[in-house]
């Protein structure tokens, strides 16, 4: 058995997969981006709303609501991006190749 992470593989399912090691790190880092792009969108927005407090008077409840919700979705789209990255390392990882649609000028 091997250690990933928390989690134990097969020894068999280790060696057919030498790069399972290096696509784990991957998905934990594009996770840990993730939580901390959440932690951080969320505090910006919230910052800034305070500082526009005057401009925009709205209740308290939705300042917190606003804030959650923007750094959800910059949450989202960071892991969603970096999730995207570690698939593409796996293939190649495994094939020796890039995938074929993907373009070097195309954003995600």
């Amino acid at each position: 058995m091997v250690n990933l992470g928390l989690s134990r593989v097969d020894d068999a399912v280790a060696s057919k997969h030498p790069g399972l090691g290096e696509y784990a790190a991957c998905q934990s880092n594009a996770f840990v981006k993730g939580v901390s792009t959440f932690v951080t969108g969320t505090g910006a927005t919230f910052g800034l709303q305070m500082l526009v407090q005057r401009k925009l008077p709205y209740p308290f409840q939705w300042k917190v609501l606003l804030a959650v919700v923007a750094g959800s979705v910059a949450s989202y789209w960071v892991t969603r991006v970096e999730s995207q990255k570690c698939s593409n390392l796996w293939l190649f990882l495994e094939t020796g190749q890039l995938p074929k649609d993907m373009g070097t000028d195309r954003r995600s």
